[in-house]
């Protein structure tokens, strides 16, 4: 680094479930630090993503999807996106263009509207829908007063995505930085390695599971050959959920794990010896223990 003065700061990426902000996260820090599912609420607490621009470090927050809470969980989940953008430098607004103003958006809208929070507006998926679509929404978003720069991205294929980073990082306040300088997330390994699997559950189990289902790493060996020894548990609500998981004569459970093993490997770039368990625990989503697991507030 020269002896040029440091900046640094906070990026909340603020959106919809399933608007692509773990997508956005994972392209502008260049590898995976955040899980990504078509399944909305995939994220559920907050994750962070450190990225160096020259003299900058950026610190981006993937803030799960804002929606009207119903269940203690949804409240936690809520609570954490807030928290994540109450907090930052800047707040970044993800809109899904085929989704357009619905009314989750609407409601983030009008938080901001309320806490007079001005955000960056990036404009998600573009690729998907007809420049006539996305310039009235362009406009009606900007009609809001809450817009202070729009960008039109796809976080998939990062198209924009450089333009976006540009601006945030110009943004940034002077300071030194908060982490290393090769640190790329606040998450631990552990907790990774249990979000990677959880992932792999959605991705596989896509229909026939909900998505209050949890998994937690509950040991991690460190073997002298310089391999991993994981043992994961996934929480369930009930039998026939675990039925599902395990599938017939275990097939299911096997391919999740040689999933989850592989993609670990890659993050890791070691051998890693996963061993995957399943539970049964009649609301779970009321356990503080599992809460406490997962990074979120019990009593949100």
């Amino acid at each position: 680094m020269s002896d040029q003065k440091t900046h640094c700061g906070y990026v909340a990426l603020v959106g919809a479930p399933n608007a692509g902000k773990s997508t956005l996260l994972n392209q502008l820090v260049g590898t995976k630090v955040s899980i990504v599912s078509p399944k909305v609420q995939t994220t559920r607490a907050r994750v962070l993503g450190i990225c160096l621009e020259g003299n900058a470090q950026v610190v981006f927050v993937d803030t799960p999807g804002i929606f009207s809470p119903k269940r203690r969980l949804d409240r936690a989940m809520v609570a954490a996106a807030w928290s994540g953008a109450s907090d930052a430098d800047i707040v970044v607004l993800l809109v899904d263009a085929k989704r357009g103003f619905d009314p989750d958006t609407r409601a983030i809208v009008e938080q901001f509207q309320k806490h007079n929070t001005k955000a960056v507006l990036a404009i998600n998926k573009v690729d998907l829908v007809k420049k006539e679509k996305l310039l009235e929404l362009t406009t009606v978003l900007n009609e809001t007063g809450v817009v202070s720069e729009t960008f039109m991205i796809s976080a998939l294929n990062g198209s924009g995505v450089s333009d976006l980073m540009e601006a945030v990082t110009k943004a940034m306040p002077e300071g030194p930085w908060l982490f290393p300088e090769d640190q790329l997330s606040d998450m631990p390994e552990r907790m990774l390695a249990a979000e990677i699997t959880r992932e792999k559950l959605y991705l596989q189990l896509r229909q026939e599971l909900p998505y209050r289902a949890t998994v937690e790493t509950e040991s991690w060996e460190e073997k002298k050959d310089g391999s991993v020894r994981i043992g994961q548990m996934i929480f369930v609500e009930r039998d026939s959920q675990k039925s599902i998981i395990l599938g017939k004569n275990g097939s299911q459970i096997k391919a999740l794990g040689a999933a989850s093993r592989i993609e670990l490997e890659e993050i890791f770039e070691r051998r890693v010896h996963l061993f995957l368990f399943v539970k049964v625990r009649d609301k779970w989503g009321d356990d503080p223990e599992r809460f406490k697991a997962m990074g979120l507030e019990f009593d949100a």
